[in-house]
């Protein structure tokens, strides 16, 4: 399993358009193709961005990934109690969403 994840990542980083996002099995969770920047390499890295129930990301642009560093450092920063506490309030404060309409659904993902 872990060589067909590897190989599907390899032909998505060389064929793949730039800011391409291709859904994962895991719900919410996108790869995304960054184009080279400043000396960069064109690579891959996670979006993590909320889905409707179709499976579409809710938001234009979610949280950007770029490496396991950076994500153990997000899990503790979305861990933090306080974090909670604020958005909770924030909850509280904020007037209440209107319902959104449905994305199209993507259909190619990227198992995981």
């Amino acid at each position: 399993m872990a060589e067909n994840l590897e190989e599907s990542l390899r032909t998505f980083l060389e064929k793949g358009k730039e800011w391409e996002r291709k859904p994962t099995n895991i719900p919410g969770v996108f790869i995304l193709k960054l184009p080279s920047y400043k000396g960069l390499s064109r690579r891959l890295s996670v979006e993590i961005n909320p889905v409707d129930v179709s499976g579409n990301p809710t938001k234009r642009r979610g949280l950007v990934i770029r490496d396991a560093a950076e994500l153990k450092e997000l899990k503790g920063i979305i861990s933090e109690e306080k974090l909670e506490r604020l958005m909770a309030t924030i909850d509280r404060v904020n007037p209440p969403l209107k319902g959104k309409p449905a994305a199209k659904k993507e259909a190619d993902i990227i198992e995981v």
